[in-house]
């Protein structure tokens, strides 16, 4: 089913999200990978706030080529989650209610996401190109030093995604392969 969402995405918005529904997203979106996801969670342990509000909040896992001329931002294709997997429930556990990634998550990410009501979808890897044309703004907000994994803020416009395991912990993945064994 296809559904259209604004940021920030709420636990009402979760709670309507199922696993395999088509969600376009419209709003303001948070792009961080590992460096600054590890920036991040030393910056708990230090006691330090988050540099960004974390709350409702969603984050693709991406890092971006460079802006053509005239374009807010180059290729812009998700990056494997699993590689953000030992950050994310601390990030689950403050607010965060969105990632969007490509791939599997291990089992305490599925958690978390339940545990926080929270949702995982995923973008269409090697479509860098045509899912940029869906964003039409692009600023680096912090970790600057960390060039192309900087955090950055992003306006995006109908930003298409699939729910790959919603709020109660259905699995996209799980149920292919069960209905196709």
């Amino acid at each position: 089913m296809d559904k259209y969402v604004n940021t920030p995405i709420t636990e009402k918005i979760t709670a309507d999200l199922k696993s395999g529904d088509y969600v376009y997203i419209t709003g303001t979106v948070y792009v961080a990978r590992d460096a600054a996801h590890k920036r991040m969670i030393e910056a708990l342990e230090r006691g330090e706030d988050l540099p960004i509000d974390i709350k409702d909040s969603t984050i693709y896992y991406m890092g971006p080529s460079p802006a053509r001329e005239g374009k807010a931002i180059g290729s812009a294709g998700p990056t494997t989650a699993s590689r953000m997997d030992k950050y994310a429930p601390t990030l689950l556990d403050l607010g965060l209610k969105a990632m969007i990634g490509k791939g599997k998550r291990t089992r305490q990410v599925i958690d978390a996401v339940i545990k926080n009501k929270a949702v995982y979808f995923a973008a269409v890897g090697g479509a860098g190109a045509l899912l940029s044309k869906c964003i039409t703004k692009s600023e680096i907000v912090c970790y600057e030093d960390l060039g192309a994994e900087a955090i950055r803020k992003i306006e995006i416009k109908d930003f298409p995604v699939i729910v790959v395991i919603d709020c109660e912990g259905n699995n996209l993945y799980e149920s292919v392969l069960k209905n196709n064994v």
